[in-house]
């Protein structure tokens, strides 16, 4: 579930935490701004030392210090490619690792190839993937002769269960979609025999979501549907993931979630000149913007709902890790987010939404997943049981720090 950390402490954990809005007629108080990266006071549950040096830049240096790159990452990364090559003897597959078209997931591709192994890739299509993002995950998959297994939605169905979440006044609208991916993994890992699973997420280059921003699990989905949307949803083709088939494949299936790009010098820029060199792989234009969707939650919701852009959490990470400097990342989100008005026309067409409707949704009370029913008390109550979890790499460090802590919103 997005980005892990996989040597939090308790007091190292990003607890859950939403800014109240300011009072109209009070001026704003100035913000403070981390001294080494790009975050500042309003990301939640962000605190700072006696340098002005933020919490988040620590966890950095801890997952940097205990994941390291170069030789001793390197020795690392390739035991693993032994322990998968070996376990998939007489299986038709290595591994799975899921495509989006994107940078990250094809790099994994190419690695995979590179050392012999035998990936299946897996892709779940929720109808809204850019030209660009679907001609590169076909390009690809031919060039580096791997197969495809994809599980598409119904739109009709997908649609409303999008505008639901608009409807929610929460900033979780893209939770279907990372619930979605997330249990089409599990299915293709069952129905192939598949023990391992590749994700692509570098703390290096991603950085780290607080879950004031970022929650997701399907009892969330299901509440929120059953209180937004315009018709019954049977889910009858959205790939659920209920807290029983999340056990079930946990404890039977025993997939390990593995994320290589710790362990490897992975440049987010030389990657794309690379992979377009070689694979004829092609930029989309801005981070997560594979997915028309995605695009319409980073350029438009988020920022005009909540005033925050979610460049610099990413951008931060990139600075930490010395891929870019400190002022050219200031530089990057100062400037305004480009907005592609036909990403709107297209949201307002799908949903059945006008003009007047996203401005009501834009200004309607804020939310959060504690308005709803979820799982967090369940996994806040089963904490120990998914900490043995997360040692067996069978959940993402991330999970069981970030949904299993008692949260502070």
């Amino acid at each position: 579930m997005g980005e892990s950390a996989e040597t939090f402490s308790e007091s190292d954990t990003i607890r859950s935490a939403t800014k109240k809005p300011r009072i109209s007629g009070v001026a704003a108080p100035a913000v403070r701004r981390c001294t080494r990266c790009l975050c500042d006071d309003e990301i939640p549950a962000i605190t700072f030392d006696a340098a002005g040096v933020c919490n988040y830049c620590m966890v950095h240096d801890r997952m940097d210090a205990e994941n390291p790159t170069g030789p001793e990452g390197q020795r690392r990364f390739e035991a693993m490619v032994r322990e998968i090559r070996e376990a998939g003897r007489g299986r038709p597959f290595d591994l799975i690792i899921g495509v989006s078209g994107g940078c990250d997931s094809t790099y994994m591709l190419y690695k995979a190839r590179e050392y012999g192994l035998r990936p299946l890739a897996v892709h779940f299509d929720n109808t809204w993937n850019s030209a660009t993002a679907t001609a590169n995950i076909h390009r690809v998959l031919r060039k580096l002769d791997i197969e495809l297994y994809t599980h598409v939605v119904d739109n009709g169905e997908y649609d409303e269960i999008l505008r639901a979440f608009l409807l929610s006044g929460t900033p979780d609208i893209e939770c279907p979609t990372d619930i979605g991916l997330a249990a089409t993994l599990f299915r293709a890992a069952e129905k192939y025999r598949i023990p391992f699973q590749w994700e692509g997420h570098s703390f290096r280059t991603e950085g780290i979501h607080p879950l004031g921003w970022v929650y997701m699990d399907q009892k969330y989905i299901a509440d929120v549907v059953s209180k937004h949307a315009r018709r019954p949803v049977s889910f009858e083709t959205y790939p659920t993931l209920w807290l029983r088939e999340q056990l079930k494949w946990m404890l039977v299936g025993r997939i390990k979630k593995i994320r290589p790009l710790y362990h490897l010098d992975y440049h987010k820029e030389e990657a794309k000149n690379f992979l377009s060199k070689e694979l004829s792989w092609k930029w989309y234009g801005g981070h997560h913007l594979e997915n028309r969707y995605t695009a319409f939650f980073h350029s438009w919701y988020f920022p005009r709902r909540y005033g925050r852009d979610i460049r610099a959490i990413a951008d931060s990470a990139r600075v930490r890790s010395g891929q870019l400097t400190r002022e050219e990342g200031l530089k990057v989100i100062s400037e305004p987010i480009k907005v592609d008005p036909q990403t709107i026309e297209l949201v307002k067409r799908r949903l059945a939404l006008t003009d007047a409707d996203l401005e009501r949704i834009l200004r309607a009370p804020h939310k959060t997943f504690h308005d709803y029913a979820t799982y967090k008390p369940t996994f806040e109550r089963m904490r120990p049981f998914f900490w043995a979890m997360a040692k067996l790499q069978l959940v993402p460090w991330s999970f069981y720090i970030k949904y299993t802590s008692k949260s502070t919103i």
